[in-house]
């Protein structure tokens, strides 16, 4: 039996969610967040949309197979590393990139890159095992 309530609030709450993951991803560097914290709430937003709608429909809202994320953020997390070797330090050591775009300076780094790459591991992952138990219960 389907609660209208609960499709309504996670109808809502998913854009709001996954904004609200990406926003605790991208301030982790200085302050409490990061790619782990953000993955957990943004898998907690297609979660929650699961249990109101059913996990077909999270899957199709999510567009990805979370077995395709948890790869690919593995990837992304292992290549931030070689830039650094590259570069000829150690594997994992932080390298920064500066933009001067105006009167504005803009810092890139491969900490950045890291962070997505374990927020994608995070959703990947906890998605699998969500949508699965989800999925054996129906």
């Amino acid at each position: 039996m389907k609660s209208l309530i609960l499709q309504t609030i996670a109808r809502l709450l998913l854009p709001l969610m996954i904004l609200f993951s990406v926003f605790l991803m991208l301030r982790g560097h200085n302050e409490p967040g990061g790619g782990f914290i953000g993955g957990l709430v943004g898998a907690g937003a297609f979660s929650l949309y699961a249990v109101a709608f059913g996990p077909a429909s999270a899957r199709g809202v999510l567009r990805a197979d979370p077995r395709t994320l948890l790869g690919l953020g593995l990837l992304v997390t292992v290549l931030s590393g070689f830039f650094a070797m590259v570069l000829g330090d150690a594997f994992l050591t932080g390298q920064w990139l500066i933009f001067h775009i105006g009167e504005a300076d803009f810092h890139l780094g491969t900490a950045l890159l890291f962070d997505i790459g374990v927020y994608l591991v995070v959703v990947g992952a906890t998605l699998t095992v969500i949508f699965s138990l989800e999925e054996e219960s129906t």
